[in-house]
């Protein structure tokens, strides 16, 4: 598991006594962070060789925004955390079981190519005034498939 979710996660005690150092001195483009501690804390611990497991009868209560300005902050916020940990975890993709791997590059690269495509897309239709079919095509089949692994 990638991140172990805040509400969910348990620790051993010596494990993270051992990295709370580290946990607790978070930075980020030289500044303190406190965005996304659950899985800074998750890739703290794979990166120190202990092993993270899902658990699916696991049941715990969070708090859900319920208006779409604070929802929006927290998709944010959570954006912000997988790509600024993808980073920290770069040399632990080879170790990982496949699946974790491909979800990992389809959660930083996915976005990335989806984002590329819409700017072309715009650009093609301020240009020529109409947007190729397989532009369309290709923006869905992006949106498909990562849809499709996230439900898997």
């Amino acid at each position: 598991v990638m991140c172990c979710c805040g509400p969910c996660a348990m620790y051993r005690r010596s494990a993270l006594n051992l990295l709370l150092n580290q946990y607790e001195a978070q930075f980020f483009r030289g500044k303190p962070s406190d965005f996304g501690e659950d899985r800074h804390l998750t890739i703290l611990m794979l990166k120190a060789g202990f092993r993270t497991e899902y658990v699916p009868d696991a049941i715990a209560g969070t708090v859900v925004p319920h208006r779409l300005r604070p929802y929006l902050r927290q998709q944010l916020r959570w954006a912000r955390s997988t790509f600024r940990d993808t980073f920290l975890a770069l040399r632990l993709l080879p170790e990982l079981d496949v699946y974790l791997t491909l979800d990992v590059v389809g959660q930083n690269l996915g976005p990335i190519l989806l984002a590329i495509s819409l700017l072309a897309a715009l650009a093609q239709l301020l240009i020529g005034g109409s947007i190729p079919w397989w532009t369309g095509l290709t923006i869905a089949a992006m949106t498909m498939v990562r849809c499709c692994v996230a439900a898997l």
